[in-house]
């Protein structure tokens, strides 16, 4: 027993005196930033931005060199005040002009017998075209034969009865009576000639219609009054074609009307002789005009005026029936600042221009007024005497947006 008691004392003392003799060890202070980075949740941890490092330079110039500006195109224009030009557009049809067009008509009845000219054919002035085959003509020349033969023949009875009325030998009626007669044969000749010019026969048809032979009496020919080309053909051999058929159309198509649709609201503006740019579009150049007529009248179902530009057309590329963009130009426009449109450019969705800065150009975005097509107001987001690109500014933009890649900014669009 006094063992198990000697024992159990002697492991008390073992247990209990590093216990009492031990010291406190004091806390050590943890910094403040070390306890709010224990205080950041994980979660918070990846919803946290990501922060880059700052550049020295403007995060969104696009740096570029002198080499690289001449090797790109661009060009650097101060900006300065403009002269706008204000123009009304208008769309407009090409048209064949009117006093270069015929209808060719056979002027007699007859049939067919030959067709030398297809649409699309040029022609020249008195190129014969078609020829028929007309009993009407036949008579016509038949007449003026007649005509001329009565002429001659009162022509010598008149001789003779003159020189019996001279010798008092024949009457005075009788002399009268031929007198009358060669009178009335010089009028019947006169009317028979003017019926064949009707028809088409020139002065020296008629004139050789004696030694003409007897085949070619009823033979009629169309020929084209002017130079130009086959537009419509409306006969084939063999057909019999009245006097008021439109055998043939043919057009010269050096020159061509182009029809504009001035719609109310403009009219005050439009007038004749102002200058007009038709745009034909489809890669067809670009044509200047002027205003040449003015409809006095509006039409009812389109409810505008017509104004009409002649313009040249030697090259063809202006085909009838095609649509045309006209630009009239109207008055001009004095603005504090303007630059050429292709200076500006989409960034973002919104109208930027890459201002000149030390480290090269940056964009800046503008708001823009009026514009006549080639030049752009600039109300707010440039001053005078600024530099900025005018010219390759597509250039810029690509430069931009590797740039804006390349650093994770994504501005550019």
């Amino acid at each position: 027993m006094k063992i198990i008691l000697a024992l159990t004392g002697l492991l008390f003392l073992i247990m209990g005196v590093p216990g009492c003799f031990a010291k406190e060890q004091p806390k050590k202070e943890q910094p403040k930033e070390a306890a709010q980075q224990q205080s950041i949740s994980f979660m918070d941890a990846l919803s946290a931005p990501p922060t880059d490092p700052v550049d020295e330079a403007h995060p969104v110039d696009v740096h570029i060199t002198e080499a690289q500006m001449k090797e790109f195109g661009i060009v650097v224009t101060v900006a300065a005040a403009a002269t706008l030009s204000l123009e009304i557009q208008l769309p407009g049809e090409v048209v064949i002009n009117a006093n270069q067009l015929v209808h060719i008509v056979p002027s007699v009845p007859g049939i067919v017998s030959d067709v030398k000219k297809s649409i699309g054919d040029q022609v020249t002035v008195g190129e014969v075209l078609a020829t028929l085959d007309s009993r009407e003509l036949a008579l016509a020349k038949s007449k003026f034969l007649a005509s001329t033969a009565r002429v001659g023949l009162a022509e010598a009875t008149l001789k003779r009865e003159q020189i019996l009325w001279d010798k008092k030998i024949g009457s005075e009626q009788e002399y009268l009576e031929a007198k009358t007669a060669f009178e009335e044969s010089i009028i019947a000749l006169r009317d028979s000639k003017q019926a064949l010019h009707a028809l088409g026969l020139s002065e020296t048809e008629v004139k050789n219609l004696p030694d003409e032979p007897d085949t070619e009496l009823t033979r009629f020919e169309l020929r084209a009054p002017l130079a130009g080309e086959v537009i419509e053909r409306h006969l084939v051999r063999g057909e019999r074609l009245k006097e008021d058929s439109h055998a043939i159309v043919v057009a010269n198509l050096d020159t061509v009307w182009v029809n504009l649709a001035v719609y109310q609201k403009y009219l005050p503006s439009v007038r004749i002789g102002q200058t007009v740019r038709v745009i034909p579009g489809n890669g067809v150049k670009e044509q200047t005009g002027t205003i040449s007529y003015l409809s006095p009248i509006i039409e009812k179902q389109t409810r505008t005026a017509t104004a009409r530009v002649v313009l040249d057309n030697d090259d063809g590329q202006l085909r009838p029936g095609s649509f045309v963009t006209a630009v009239i130009l109207t008055g001009e426009l004095d603005v504090s600042i303007a630059i050429p449109k292709t200076a500006i450019t989409e960034i973002s969705g919104k109208q930027h221009i890459f201002i000149k800065t030390g480290h090269g150009f940056a964009p800046r975005e503008v708001r823009t007024g009026r514009s006549d097509g080639v030049l752009v107001e600039i109300t707010e987001g440039l001053s005078a005497d600024e530099g900025y690109a005018s010219d390759g500014v597509f250039s810029l933009k690509s430069e931009l947006q590797k740039e804006d890649f390349g650093s994770g900014h994504g501005h550019a669009h």
